[in-house]
């Protein structure tokens, strides 16, 4: 672990006994925000939409870039923000959304999936399949061209972006220029590594517990909506980023995902962070490695845009 990482974990209070109420893991992601991200850069111009979902309307938060006009059409990254499918909103990965439109050049769509214990699975995978596909069908609306479309997110949100992906591709409804999987959640029936038992920002049993509020049924744990490594095929698949954190118990699925990507076929790029911990991307106040982690998503959004 490096030095950063040793000093998050002495400032950052520990994370809430496990198992969590859901209402407090949420109240401690928006207290803990401004310790752990600056001030957002500003951007050209963000508006707040209802999609059009399976179970209602789903909020999505769309960003443009500084320095582009209202009447530019821009490449767009559909965003799924990361917290273990339980926590998070368009809030807490504003700052994230923010720097990679400015970085990208690009628009982005945050997209406010339903959350566990309340909506299990499938809820956040099917809201955030509609939502990615009314981006595209709302194209005009929203100044950007559904040809150059892209999905991405971190940690449960880089497991709803893998499982969006495979969704597309066996639709054939919208080809995607990327997928950006920042220490993706792509198998819910891991046997995580005992060093992360304690000591890090997520822990072996604060994952179990995610899994247990989104997906109880463990019969369900195989099914690619929630575990896209046990897909049937991965080929097809569009070029691909993975960024993987050292210490950090999802680093074994995320390689082995990027790892059988590439051998069906797709061009996958793998950045690691060995001295990082899960979550550092957008904690970049006390882990600032996140800012390079960005520029490394935005290099890719630009390269296949």
């Amino acid at each position: 672990m490096d030095a950063d990482s040793i000093a998050f974990m002495a400032i950052q209070p520990p994370p809430p006994p496990v198992p969590v109420m859901p209402a407090m893991a949420r109240e401690t992601m928006r207290r803990l925000r401004p310790v752990n991200q600056p001030d957002p850069p500003h951007v050209a111009m963000i508006r707040d939409f209802q999609a059009e979902g399976p179970a209602g309307p789903i909020p999505v938060r769309t960003y443009r870039p500084i320095g582009s006009a209202e009447t530019d059409i821009l490449p767009v990254q559909v965003y799924y923000h990361g917290g273990g499918w339980v926590v998070g909103d368009l809030d807490s990965h504003d700052w994230v959304c923010r720097m990679v439109a400015n970085m990208a050049h690009c628009a982005v769509a945050s997209v406010d999936y339903r959350l566990a214990p309340e909506h299990r699975f499938p809820a956040a995978f099917d809201d955030s399949l509609a939502a990615c596909e009314w981006v595209a069908a709302n194209a005009d609306r929203l100044g950007i061209d559904p040809a150059r479309l892209s999905v991405g997110g971190d940690s449960a949100g880089g497991n709803l972006a893998a499982a969006v992906a495979l969704a597309l591709r066996d639709r054939g409804t919208i080809k995607l220029r990327a997928q950006i999987l920042t220490y993706p959640i792509v198998d819910a029936t891991a046997i995580y590594d005992e060093r992360f038992a304690r000591g890090v920002a997520l822990t072996n049993p604060g994952m179990h517990t995610y899994i247990e509020h989104y997906v109880p049924d463990a019969a369900q744990r195989k099914d690619w909506r929630v575990s896209p490594l046990f897909a049937a095929s991965l080929k097809g698949l569009p070029p691909t980023l993975v960024i993987l954190a050292g210490f950090d118990p999802l680093y074994a699925e995320g390689k082995a995902y990027a790892e059988r990507l590439a051998s069906e076929g797709a061009a996958v790029t793998v950045k690691e962070y060995p001295g990082q911990m899960h979550g550092f991307v957008s904690r970049p106040r006390l882990l600032p490695k996140a800012y390079i982690a960005i520029a490394d998503i935005a290099a890719t959004l630009s390269a296949h845009h």
